[in-house]
């Protein structure tokens, strides 16, 4: 409406405008030639868009096509320049006039009978805001999501950002996240193998709600080889129950492999092979049948895929996907004639039993989604809402695997990566909030996440992004907690006795702004332990251009305060404070300061030019000795210092 006013009252301005500039008295001949041409030039608003007429308007000029001699010039123009320059500045005026009108229009239609206007227009000012920024989505229902590893081997980058992903949907929408063993292949699968993959799913703080070792593991398994007979059960049901058809929708097969193997060989052979085996017991009579099972003969059982089924599925990430289930499959086996069941219908019947509402998974798995979504419809359940990430590529875009590096969790632990690290990296790799932050809490990622951001193109995992991302943990973290995470490095290192020396609390505070990984604290603490200030002397030209500016004289006086018994006792906890404080006073009895103090200090009790904080590693250095690790003690440090002096 506000366009409309404006339009059309600045259409009228400029109309009335050019009427009155056409005005002046002229000749006979020449007014009537005017007129008529105005005339031609009103005509058209009745049927031309709006925008044509305006057009039509601002070309209309008077005297046009009136010879030289006819031509007579206004005698009330306030302007010597054209007409539709004056049009136009009418037309622009008009328009805000109409948006002027529109506006009170606007304004008499909200008043209140009260009167309250000012707060209805503040009401309509947050509703525009609110529009503009989108409406805040409806909170989400919960949601019960699944991990479901099958146990072969570790856990690696690609599972751990499958499990994150079901983690942070179901923490998001106060659901429950599942832990579902899937060792059907049990010449593969073992339990160390799931320990293995337990333990590092526990490293990242992604706790399962249910599944092996809750209390809801005492109602029924979360293991699929302990779930057979519900598996036997439900193949059973679908044996019993009947197709649109009239045909059961499963049926047994006594088709040998060797059977199933020499036909596809022969129908690839003829050109009729097209890549789904057609069962010849599909449409066996019932007395064939009952002949073979009254002879005891083993089968197995086929899923009958109905004629001309279609599949379609509207994935979170990849957007609609269907299958020709008959062209793709054909009919396909749900219990082995061994009676061990197949994968595809052990996790369709698990997650209807288990309520699954949502699957998060690989998009290697999306061809699965067919078989699993003919079961689950035969059996009566709903479909989950699926969703298919892409795959997670090397930095030379093959997909990632062993030769690219460490790419199980338990290497990354290893390392000295650090789980929010992880976490924080692994969520990227595929998704983003849409702004440029890049390191996250957990809580933060919590409330960002979204599955509907995921993207589909693949990812490339970059090693030295992951490690910045570590880094920036690292420097953010409690001492504390940092020195729980640094302990188990310096204890393996045998760099201190225990993973509760104090020790390990001050390798975390001196530590933590210098190092990208958890185990680079070892060559730093290593570093404060030695000592050779000789070596030093000899080999790096900064320290013995120290010598030149009476670095000896200094020594003197520090080996003096020590001997006197004015050092402060390293072995005290709070040495570092009184190190710095003490340092400080020193250098005012000296007369040095800044880095004519600092520099030579450093380089007499450190034996180096450069590293982390002096009473930090003196600190260190006590604390060694006290638990009988190997270092150069004060001391020693001292008698050093002397005899460089003497």
């Amino acid at each position: 409406m506000v366009i409309a006013s404006m339009v059309v009252c600045g259409a009228l301005v400029l109309h009335a405008n050019i009427t009155f500039l056409a005005a002046p008295s002229r000749s006979p001949v020449s007014s009537n030639r005017l007129t008529n041409r105005q005339s031609q030039a009103q005509r058209p608003w009745q049927s031309r868009p709006l925008h044509q007429s305006l057009q039509t308007v601002l070309q209309v000029t008077p005297n046009m096509d009136l010879p030289d001699a006819q031509r007579v010039a206004p005698e009330r123009s306030m302007f010597s320049g054209s007409v539709p320059a004056w049009g136009l500045l009418m037309f622009i005026g008009g328009a805000a006039l109409g948006w002027a009108f529109e506006a009170m229009r606007t304004v008499n239609h909200i008043v209140r009978p009260d009167g309250d206007n000012e707060t209805d227009m503040l009401a309509i000012m947050a509703t525009t805001s609110e529009r503009k920024a989108g409406v805040a989505p409806a909170k989400l229902a919960p949601m019960r999501t699944r991990f479901a590893p099958s146990p072969t081997g570790s856990l690696h980058v690609g599972g751990a950002r499958t499990a994150l992903y079901n983690w942070l949907m179901a923490k998001k929408t106060g659901g429950q996240f599942i832990l579902r063993i899937e060792d059907t292949d049990l010449a593969r699968s073992t339990r160390a193998s799931e320990e293995s993959m337990k333990s590092d799913l526990r490293w990242l703080g992604l706790l399962w709600d249910e599944g092996p070792g809750t209390p809801k593991e005492t109602e029924f398994p979360f293991r699929q080889s302990e779930r057979g007979e519900i598996y036997s059960e439900m193949a059973k049901k679908l044996m019993d129950k009947m197709g649109p058809d009239g045909k059961s929708i499963a049926y047994p097969c006594f088709s040998k492999q060797e059977e199933v193997d020499a036909l596809k060989t022969a129908t690839e052979t003829t050109g009729e092979f097209q890549g789904t085996f057609v069962s010849p017991w599909r449409d066996a009579s019932p007395e064939e049948v009952q002949a073979k099972l009254a002879a005891g003969e083993t089968y197995a059982i086929r899923f009958r895929v109905p004629k001309g089924k279609r599949v379609a599925i509207n994935d979170t990430v990849r957007g609609p996907v269907s299958w020709d289930a008959e062209a793709t499959i054909g009919d396909f086996v749900l219990l082995r004639s061994s009676g061990v069941p197949v994968y595809n219908f052990c996790v369709a019947v698990d997650d209807a039993l288990m309520g699954i509402t949502h699957v998060i998974r690989a998009e290697e798995h999306l061809t699965n989604t067919l078989r699993q979504g003919l079961i689950l419809e035969a059996l009566g359940f709903p479909m989950p809402q699926y969703a298919h990430c892409s795959l997670i590529l090397g930095e030379d875009g093959s997909k990632l695997s062993k030769r690219h590096g460490a790419t199980s969790v338990a290497q990354f632990a290893e390392e000295g990566f650090v789980p929010d690290a992880m976490i924080n990296y692994l969520v990227g790799l595929g998704w983003n909030d849409g702004t440029e932050k890049e390191v996250y809490t957990v809580e933060e990622l919590i409330e960002a996440f979204s599955v509907e951001r995921v993207q589909k193109s693949p990812s490339v995992f970059d090693m030295q992004k992951l490690k910045w991302i570590n880094a920036q943990h690292l420097h953010a973290m409690e001492d504390a907690r940092l020195a729980v995470l640094m302990a188990p490095f310096l204890v393996k290192a045998g760099l201190c006795k225990s993973p509760d020396s104090p020790m390990v609390e001050v390798a975390a505070h001196m530590s933590k702004q210098k190092i990208e990984l958890l185990v680079d604290v070892v060559p730093m603490v290593q570093d404060a332990l030695a000592y050779d200030i000789n070596a030093t002397l000899a080999s790096d030209p900064s320290a013995a251009k120290l010598l030149e500016e009476d670095f000896k004289g200094l020594v003197k006086a520090l080996v003096e305060a020590y001997e006197a018994g004015e050092f402060p006792d390293a072995t005290k906890a709070d040495f570092t404070d009184k190190y710095g404080a003490w340092v400080k006073e020193f250098g005012k009895k000296i007369g040095r300061k800044g880095k004519q103090l600092m520099q030579p200090i450093r380089l007499a009790l450190s034996g180096v030019m450069s590293g982390p904080d002096v009473g930090c590693q003196l600190r260190i250095v006590a604390i060694a000795q006290q638990e009988g690790v190997p270092c150069v003690s004060i001391a020693e440090r001292m008698d050093a210092l002397k005899a460089l002096v003497n």
